[in-house]
């Protein structure tokens, strides 16, 4: 048998085979699924450093906060399209074709000539980021028993953290020491690495079956989801919600509500709507959205506290935030092998929120002069809950379904937090704007007018950005005692397994996971 190929398989209850796969194999597959990862969570955050530089350069400052939106948009809404697709057709090729998609993004976001074309091609960007993020995870799920996904997930845990930190710091560095194109040229050769590798180690068997893709379906989604994600950009940059952002928001939430009746009659619906009677697929769903809500959210504002209130470079904000990559760090892999020897997952999502939120608490007690020790404590803590838990939602939904929704449960998770992460930034960063708009006249006639005033008001707007974020981050501690507990499935050792043993790894119908 060569290094690439799994071992003869079992057959599961819908009839397709179960791959079973030595540690080497697998590591090797994930290293080909990792590269797909960190270029989608990567070019979430490399852009930050270099949006001064391009705005300048196409004299369009006003359209700045687009060409993060853009992209935002397209992967957020194309997240649950991937699910299903790939459910259907096959993921390895699936995600090929996100792969391209995004390179051919990237080299046209690098040869944009304006402001409108930039954000245009940072979309077609995200429309590839979105299969990247989704089917990297739902793979895992495919050669990995459940027991033993949570050693490996946890890696996917550390790429994202590492991405939020070292993407704004390799994007400033490009921007000082060569050209804000690079921050797009610089995926091509590691997606074409990606390509090269995923060809190479990942052999999966898919059972193609007659389906038809839910294009109504697919466009109200899309659309629903995209006019409210807009009309909340309006409105975070306003600091209020504007006639103009009501305008995108109520169609979008109309086309939303038509998206789920829609989908209760829909012969082929993309996100199955029974699936939301599983109490694993409902809850970790809901703790996706919150949670996303807080990180994603909050910790945006961090690297510009240390820009523009402690005046440091783009790069150096980015080691200023290494302490919280060490809390995922550790606790991420922890946890994952935690989960892997007892079986069992409730506690690590329990604690995970419950750290989260004491990390929320302490950034809101942030100040002009909190000591940098201080702060690389806060971000530590913040870094430690979220490792406990972001890939454990993952695990324990891909637990509780069958093989046959796989992709469509593990897009759903990665949806629910990429949308929860799009509002919180619209939402807390209108409650950051509007506090140090109101605080800034007070400081002035306090302390003058002048860099101290202004500081102050910032600080200010994000530390009741934090607290705005700090009843969000308890909501989901008090939702994690509702997750249900379901003993994780294992199919043996990885490298083969008894024929007698292969029922377990099947999947559990959805009765038994339902509370």
């Amino acid at each position: 048998m060569s290094a690439t190929q799994p071992a003869a398989a079992p057959m599961d209850v819908l009839g397709e085979e179960i791959p079973q796969y030595s540690h080497r194999q697998i590591m090797l597959i994930m290293s080909g699924l990792a590269v797909g990862l960190l270029l989608g969570s990567l070019d979430q955050t490399i852009v930050t450093t270099a949006l001064t530089r391009i705005s300048e350069d196409f004299h369009r400052t006003d359209l700045y906060s687009w060409v993060v939106t853009a992209y935002l948009l397209t992967s957020t809404a194309s997240t649950p399209l991937y699910g299903k697709i790939s459910d259907q057709f096959g993921r390895k090729r699936i995600f090929q074709a996100s792969i391209v998609i995004f390179l051919i993004g990237s080299a046209l976001s690098g040869l944009s000539q304006n402001m409108y074309q930039l954000i245009a091609f940072r979309a077609v960007q995200g429309l590839g980021a979105g299969g990247l993020m989704t089917l990297a995870i739902a793979i895992v799920g495919d050669v990995i028993a459940p027991r033993e996904r949570g050693r490996y997930q946890g890696y996917f845990g550390v790429i994202f953290a590492f991405s939020s930190v070292v993407g704004p710091l390799v994007g400033g560095f490009f921007v000082d020491q060569a050209s804000w194109r690079w921050v797009f040229y610089i995926n091509l050769p590691i997606g074409l690495a990606g390509l090269v590798l995923i060809n190479r180690v990942l052999k999966l068997d898919h059972r193609a079956r007659r389906a038809r893709i839910d294009l109504a379906g697919s466009a109200m989604i899309v659309g629903g989801v995209s006019m409210l994600l807009i009309g909340v950009q309006i409105a975070g940059a306003a600091a209020r919600i504007t006639p103009t952002a009501w305008a995108w928001m109520v169609p979008g939430v109309v086309l939303l509500l038509g998206f789920v009746w829609w989908e209760s009659r829909a012969a082929e619906p993309i996100i199955p709507l029974h699936l939301f009677r599983n109490r694993v697929f409902a809850v970790c769903n809901i703790l996706g959205f919150i949670s996303g809500t807080v990180m994603f959210g909050a910790l945006l504002f961090v690297p510009e506290y240390f820009q523009v209130v402690r005046g440091v470079s783009p790069t150096i904000s980015g080691f200023r935030m290494l302490p919280m990559l060490a809390g995922v760090l550790v606790t991420s892999i922890s946890s994952g092998r935690a989960v892997s020897r007892l079986g069992r997952y409730k506690i690590f999502v329990v604690a995970g929120t419950a750290i989260l939120a004491v990390g929320v608490g302490l950034m809101s007690q942030l100040t002009i002069s909190t000591g940098a020790w201080i702060i690389s404590g806060m971000l530590f803590v913040v870094g430690m809950g979220m490792g406990l838990f972001m890939q454990i939602l993952t695990i324990a939904v891909q637990n509780a379904l069958s093989r046959e929704f796989m992709g469509v449960g593990t897009a759903s998770v990665t949806f629910f937090r990429t949308l929860g992460g799009a509002v919180g930034a619209a939402v807390l960063g209108a409650v950051l704007l509007l506090n140090q708009r109101r605080s800034l006249p007070g400081y002035t006639a306090r302390y003058g007018p002048g860099a101290h005033a202004t500081n102050l008001a910032f600080v200010h707007g994000m530390d009741k950005s934090f607290l705005y974020a700090l009843p969000a981050a308890v909501l989901a501690f008090l939702l994690s005692f509702l997750l249900r507990e379901v003993k994780l499935r294992s199919s043996g050792p990885i490298a083969s397994t008894p024929a007698t043993e292969t029922s377990g790894t099947a999947g559990v119908s959805l009765d038994s996971v339902i509370g």
